[in-house]
């Protein structure tokens, strides 16, 4: 996926997947278990303007104090998660001031997001964040993105106003000169909204789909997780990853095709195997990135990114 004449790859990594700065977690170095990301691109962890505790304990390195945070769940055998990790992170010029960003060799995304009470406040913190990345531009040794994550289900935030504002926020970063790829839901992004960007001269990219809130209407959730309550009920739900986003991922991106939506998507939800990069492919999204077959399927996680590499996307 070519933005801005910068090359990104066919395979994306779900911000978050490996940290703030690429480092991974502890699993990523087990012996024949642990995934390979050799031609995949990163995309760091979602930050906030200023420093989050969330619900996931961060260390002295921003990495998770705690091997299996509580506020993560897997079904391994429905290949579903929920998490609830409400954007824990150190904020934007913390994550500057390591200087690991400015260090990196190959094109990477940053992903920020905004949880402000209201829209004045909220484009204010996207102006500040910009300009603190900006400031910073001239010691970055590679070019890169940024991912606008405008639909986290784990905050308090009405998502759907936040996909609202998504031309301002578009028009406050368009000033950086790098690619911009906002990020969204299949449950709270309609349609419309979306090709109301196809004419956007600001927006290089779509990437769908974020995960759902658990109890999203369209899923079954005793089928496909064992139960109708929530196992984070306690941390407001969650939201869902996995097997059971990719249909409905699949029928968005095309819906949106046939509306003649025209910019590069880069889509994931439920990408758990070959067959179902493949699907993703089919469905003529433009790349695709990998989320919870990180944890989930960790050991096909490389074989899945050269698959990836060896089709010809249609960008």
């Amino acid at each position: 996926m070519q933005l801005r004449g910068i090359d990104f790859g066919n395979v994306l990594g779900a911000s978050g997947i490996q940290g703030f700065f690429g480092e991974g977690y502890w699993f990523h170095n087990i012996p024949l278990i642990g995934p390979r990301f050799n031609g995949m691109t990163f995309v760091a962890t979602t930050c906030t303007l200023e420093g989050r505790k969330g619900n996931m304990s961060l260390g002295k390195s921003f990495a998770p104090r705690e091997w299996f945070p509580p506020c993560v769940k897997m079904n391994f055998f429905k290949g579903s998660a929920v998490n609830s990790k409400g954007l824990s992170n150190p904020g934007i010029r913390s994550l500057l001031g390591r200087g690991l960003w400015q260090e990196m060799q190959k094109p990477f995304f940053i992903s920020i997001t905004s949880l402000a009470e209201n829209t004045k406040d909220r484009m204010g913190e996207f102006r500040i964040i910009r300009d603190a990345i900006g400031m910073n531009m001239p010691d970055f040794k590679s070019p890169f993105g940024i991912q606008l994550n405008l639909s986290c289900p784990n905050t308090s935030r009405d998502p759907v106003k936040m996909i609202a504002e998504s031309a301002s926020v578009l028009e406050i970063f368009g000033g950086l000169g790098v690619p911009l790829m906002p990020k969204y839901s299949i449950a709270s992004a309609p349609l419309g909204a979306m090709m109301e960007l196809n004419q956007n001269p600001n927006c290089d990219a779509i990437c769908v789909s974020n995960t759902v809130p658990f109890g999203w209407d369209k899923i079954d959730f005793k089928k496909v997780w064992g139960s109708y309550q929530s196992p984070l009920a306690h941390l407001k739900g969650g939201g869902l990853s996995g097997k059971a986003l990719k249909p409905f991922v699949l029928d968005y991106i095309l819906k949106l095709k046939n509306l003649g939506f025209e910019k590069p998507i880069n889509g994931g939800g439920g990408i758990l195997c070959k067959k179902d990069v493949l699907d993703y492919y089919k469905s003529e999204a433009s790349s695709v990135f990998l989320a919870s077959v990180a944890f989930e399927r960790p050991w096909r996680v490389q074989g899945m990114i050269n698959y990836a590499n060896s089709l010809k996307w249609q960008y």
